[in-house]
């Protein structure tokens, strides 16, 4: 069934945007750590996001997106009032969320939007959430506002200094774990390469660490095994047994691996599309 755009907000123009959708039926049942599939078209690839927040009331759900690719650059040239074929969800384990004292929240990127949801539903605990979130620069930074209006602390690291403080999301979070000697739980959300530093960072500290791994999906639903990840020496399904799993149990090496399978034919499709739609202009 299509879904409808009733608002879209581009974040950073060209690269990153938000929209929210009209899907009371996912906004009802979906919890911190679900995610959707969509579908642009008829043809398009199946893609998963994360929902980074939801109204039940409205009966909307909110996703972000970074424009990587062929599908998400396809899903860039709707707009408010035009309809996603389809939208499936919400999909995945939600993040288990106890009453545990601090929970350090850590965002890079998009990451960021999608720990969003899970910082609030921490919040809603009755937890002290603290979140660490950066960026290149600070035209890159998202959900920072967003962020400032439920979480105890928010802490902003820029590669470049522009805003906050200068570094990566781990000098935010080693600052942070060095002062809180009390931190109940950290997760962590953004490119692999952030969420296997900060698994690396949290290991000495005895934190328990979370992380949401982005893999590569099609039916979301366990079947296909395209999602697959090492997770303690098992072999697991990301759409089915996570998307959430302890950091310090995951193989990052074999996800960087699989998340690089198909690169040349995703330059290639992605490609074909900016020509057909050059042609198009």
């Amino acid at each position: 069934m299509p879904v409808a755009i009733l608002k879209k907000r581009r974040l950073i123009p060209g690269q990153t945007s938000e929209l929210t959708l009209d899907a009371s039926h996912i906004a009802r049942k979906a919890r911190p750590g679900n995610f959707v599939i969509l579908r642009v078209s008829e043809k398009g690839e199946r893609i998963p996001l994360t929902i980074a927040d939801t109204d039940p009331q409205a009966g909307t759900i909110t996703i972000v997106y970074l424009v990587v690719g062929k599908s998400t650059a396809e899903l860039e040239t709707l707009e408010e009032g035009d309809s996603i074929l389809d939208v499936c969800g919400p999909l995945g384990k939600p993040t288990h969320i106890e009453s545990c004292g601090t929970v350090v929240c850590v965002g890079g990127g998009t990451g960021i939007a999608a720990m969003h949801h899970i910082a609030k539903g921490h919040k809603a605990a009755g937890n002290r959430v603290i979140t660490v979130i950066g960026s290149r620069c600070e035209d890159l930074l998202l959900f920072k506002e967003e962020l400032s209006m439920f979480a105890d602390e928010v802490v902003v690291t820029t590669n470049d200094g522009s805003c906050g403080m200068q570094g990566f999301v781990t000098d935010g979070l080693r600052m942070v774990l060095d002062r809180e000697p009390s931190v109940g739980e950290v997760v962590a959300i953004g490119p692999v390469p952030m969420m296997e530093a900060v698994a690396n960072l949290t290991r000495p500290y005895n934190v328990k660490t979370t992380v949401s791994l982005n893999s590569i999906m099609i039916d979301g639903i366990g079947m296909c095994g395209a999602c697959r990840v090492v997770v303690g020496g098992e072999v697991k399904f990301a759409c089915v047994d996570g998307p959430e799993f302890d950091g310090h149990q995951v193989d990052f090496a074999r996800m960087r691996q699989r998340l690089s399978a198909f690169k040349p034919q995703e330059e290639l499709s992605w490609a074909e599309f900016r020509r057909l739609r050059g042609q198009e202009a």
